[in-house]
C-alpha cells in the first residue's frame, strides 16, 4: 500500500471499531463526528447506514486524508433496530430477535489520496429461542444499551447465536477485511 498518511482517522467513538482496527494493525486517530442519526421515513437499513457513514466521514475527514466512518444497525422484517438506550426498549428488541434470523448491516465510508468510497456489508445471524429470564439477566449487565439490536456478539450476546453467514467482524461493528481492501485501493497505508 502506498500513501502519505501514517494514521487512519476513525470517525467514530465506537470502542468495538477501534479495537478491531488496532487488532488489524492500524495506527488510529479518533475524531468523533456530531451528526443527526435519525431514520428518514421509509428508509431501508442499507440506505440508512450508507447515508450516515458518508455524513460522519464528511463531518470530520478532509479531502485526501485517510479516514473511515461507519454505521451499523440490525434489521429484521424490514424493521431497523439501532441502539436501544433503555432497558425497556432492549427487552422489546431482544424479544423480537429471539428464535429468528436477522441481518446486521454496516455502511462504511472511506477516504484516501485516491478519492472516497462507500460500501455496505450485511451478515445474517440466527438466534435460538430465549427465555424472558435470560433476556432480563442480559439487560442487567448493561451491555445491550449501547449496541445495535441490543446485543454484542463479542460479549454476552454470543450465547444467543446459533449460526451466522458472512463477516463476524461486521456483527461486532466493522467488516475489517472489506475495509482493508478498500483502503488499499484508495491509497492508504495506515498499518504499523
Amino acid at each position: 500500500m502506498t500513501g502519505t498518511q501514517g494514521r487512519l482517522i476513525l470517525a467514530s467513538g465506537s470502542p468495538q471499531r477501534f479495537s478491531l482496527l488496532v487488532e488489524a494493525g492500524f495506527e488510529l486517530e479518533v475524531r468523533i463526528p456530531d451528526v443527526d442519526e435519525s431514520i428518514q421515513t421509509g428508509e431501508s437499513a442499507r440506505s440508512l447506514v450508507e447515508r450516515l457513514a458518508i455524513k460522519k466521514l464528511d463531518a470530520v475527514i478532509n479531502v485526501g486524508e485517510c479516514g473511515l466512518a461507519a454505521d451499523t444497525v440490525v434489521s429484521i422484517n424490514d424493521e431497523i433496530l439501532g441502539k436501544p438506550g433503555t432497558p425497556e426498549i432492549a427487552l422489546e428488541m431482544l424479544q423480537t430477535l429471539s428464535g429468528k434470523t436477522h441481518e446486521v448491516v454496516t455502511g462504511v465510508a472511506l477516504s484516501g489520496s485516491k478519492g472516497r468510497r462507500s460500501l455496505i456489508v450485511a451478515t445474517q445471524v440466527k438466534w435460538r429461542e430465549l427465555t424472558k429470564e435470560e433476556i432480563v439477566s442480559y439487560i442487567q449487565t448493561g451491555e445491550p444499551l449501547d449496541k445495535a439490536g441490543g446485543y454484542g456478539i463479542q460479549g454476552g450476546g454470543k450465547d444467543f447465536v446459533v449460526s451466522f453467514e458472512g463477516s463476524f467482524d461486521n456483527i461486532v461493528g466493522l467488516p475489517v477485511d472489506e475495509v482493508i481492501s478498500c483502503l488499499s485501493e484508495l491509497g492508504c497505508d495506515c498499518s504499523k
